[in-house]
């Protein structure tokens, strides 16, 4: 099969999305959890503004899910114990050759490297079971990887970052030529441009260890929008300059030098955990539409828009507050995945 991942700008059938439940990124108090589920729902009410959403939601979150979603979302009954259904759930692929055909990569998912504190065995059959309901054809990888961890422009070209596909945790054996190839044969790409790191708090205990997600995006071929901390006080105001002057070196799979935009990041520096990763390139780009991250930040957050407006000319884009996502560690991008409409 010619596998091909599609970009996140092209046309949606759907997007897909797990609803929280008890466990530790829930919170530790009744507010913390309230405020949880808030934020994923509203993430869900704003994607469906512009297409149809399915959540997979645990038996022992139905009412629940019921209540605060009502007819909008159409809910998929499934044990879970994680809820970040980026990183676990399928990516999508078509091949070009053959109309009509949908496939659906599992990549092995062991909690971002198997930490002690994660839950994440039931969450890993996630794939194998929206596969089977979408009938899409299942393609099984022997690669640990996350859909957080990539990025396609849909015409050849991924990103992904050495110490996540690269992380022992994750692939003790896997080198850039191994993961390359992987890559070539689930998501149609005939080249990585490979990262060095992500962004600072994603190395914590709670983070990926340098999810792409939350770094760069394709905004079309040969267009990069990167995330920017313009203050020097904050670690990642070096780290981005360093992915900056590799981004404005690199060409594409087609061999385009890069057009790389910045996107700042809001003035907030620290939460009570340390400097924060909040970001606006972990947005998601739906039919007609793109829903992105607020901070709280009425000046940052329109900036922001005004930046997305521009980018993805003809879209509308819609504000959802993520700081309670981020708290837990990701943002809009990490909790939704895209199923792409298939060509018929």
């Amino acid at each position: 099969m010619g596998w091909r991942m599609p970009p996140e700008t092209a046309r949606h059938e759907r997007t897909w999305m797990a609803f929280p439940r008890e466990g530790l990124t829930l919170g530790e108090t009744p507010a913390a959890a309230e405020a949880c589920y808030a934020a994923w729902s509203d993430v869900a009410l704003a994607v469906a503004q512009f297409e149809p959403v399915s959540m997979v939601v645990d038996p022992s979150e139905l009412d629940r899910a019921r209540r605060m979603l009502g007819d909008t979302v159409e809910i998929v009954e499934a044990p879970l114990d994680e809820f970040w259904m980026r990183d676990f759930g399928p990516t999508f692929v078509v091949d070009d050759d053959l109309p009509g055909v949908l496939g659906a990569v599992d990549w092995i998912f062991n909690g971002w490297g198997a930490p002690e504190w994660s839950q994440w065995r039931l969450s890993a059959e996630i794939a194998r079971t929206v596969s089977g309901l979408v009938g899409a054809e299942l393609v099984s990888s022997v690669l640990v990887n996350e859909g957080g961890g990539i990025h396609v422009d849909g015409e050849g070209t991924v990103f992904a970052t050495d110490t996540v596909q690269l992380d022992p945790r994750r692939n003790p054996f896997a080198d850039r030529a191994r993961v390359d190839a992987e890559f070539a044969r689930t998501l149609g790409t005939s080249k990585t441009i490979w990262l060095p790191r992500g962004l600072t708090r994603d190395y914590d205990d709670f983070g990926t260890n340098g999810h792409v997600d939350i770094v760069a995006t394709f905004v079309a071929p040969g267009r990069v929008l990167l995330h920017h901390q313009p203050d020097a006080s904050h670690p990642d105001h070096d780290v981005t300059r360093a992915l900056r002057a590799q981004l404005e070196n690199e060409t594409d799979a087609a061999g385009r030098p890069l057009e790389v935009i910045d996107l700042p990041a809001p003035a907030t520096l620290r939460d009570d955990e340390g400097f924060v990763d909040w970001s606006y390139v972990n947005h998601l780009v739906v039919n007609d539409g793109v829903v992105a991250c607020g901070f709280g930040e009425p000046d940052a957050d329109a900036r922001a828009r005004g930046i997305l407006e521009d980018v993805y000319p003809g879209r509308q884009v819609v504000t959802v507050d993520a700081r309670e996502i981020f708290a837990r560690g990701g943002g809009i991008h990490c909790i939704t995945q895209q199923q792409p409409e298939v060509p018929r």
